[in-house]
């Protein structure tokens, strides 16, 4: 009979001290920290004419976008991670425990890959949600023009899918991103 080795179970501190120290990003929940892969170069170029679009359309108001160097953190879950962009409100809010971990986004947003897909769609979305701030949930494909947006309803959480040829309206930061504009933009056809 084998017996797996109990793993070692991390404070939230001790992730803390992991981030400041690492040169890797990773993430945090339950007790457990997980590197983050890099992206492929189609996954960067998407998400920086993203924050582009939407930074342009911020200017001057009192939310800003964020590119995935923003740490956030999911109090209601434990959840500590780096969406590919995300747009907070004024006042940004952090965790009491860490200054650097933003609490309070309205807008979240992930470039989908392969190795995260799964993730990204069902128990990361999961998590996100729980946010009280958070009215949209962007989900942008590489390999086609295509966005999944969740926004929370009166009902609870509503899916729409977007395909080229439209825009997402993010109504919740009074934002519309051009899809064809935006791969086009990304060097993505």
């Amino acid at each position: 009979m084998s017996t797996t080795a109990p793993r070692h179970r991390h404070t939230w501190q001790d992730y803390l001290d992991v981030e400041e120290m690492s040169d890797v990003r990773h993430e945090f929940l339950d007790g457990e920290i997980y590197a983050m892969a890099g992206g492929t170069p189609q996954h960067a170029a998407l998400a920086a004419a993203l924050v582009v679009q939407l930074g342009q359309q911020l200017r001057g108001r009192p939310c800003r976008v964020y590119g995935s160097d923003l740490r956030v953190r999911v109090r209601e879950t434990g959840l500590a991670t780096y969406p590919d962009a995300a747009v907070v409100c004024d006042p940004v809010e952090t965790d009491p425990a860490s200054p650097t971990h933003v609490t309070n986004p309205r807008a979240l947003f992930e470039v989908l890959s392969p190795s995260t897909e799964e993730y990204d769609r069902g128990e990361k979305r999961l998590h996100y949600q729980k946010l009280s701030s958070l009215e949209e949930y962007v989900l942008l494909a590489q390999d086609r023009r295509r966005a999944e947006v969740w926004k929370r309803g009166t009902g609870g959480w509503a899916e729409t899918v977007v395909g080229p040829g439209h825009a997402v309206a993010l109504e919740s930061i009074d934002c519309k991103l051009n899809l064809d504009e935006l791969y086009e933009e990304a060097g993505l056809r």
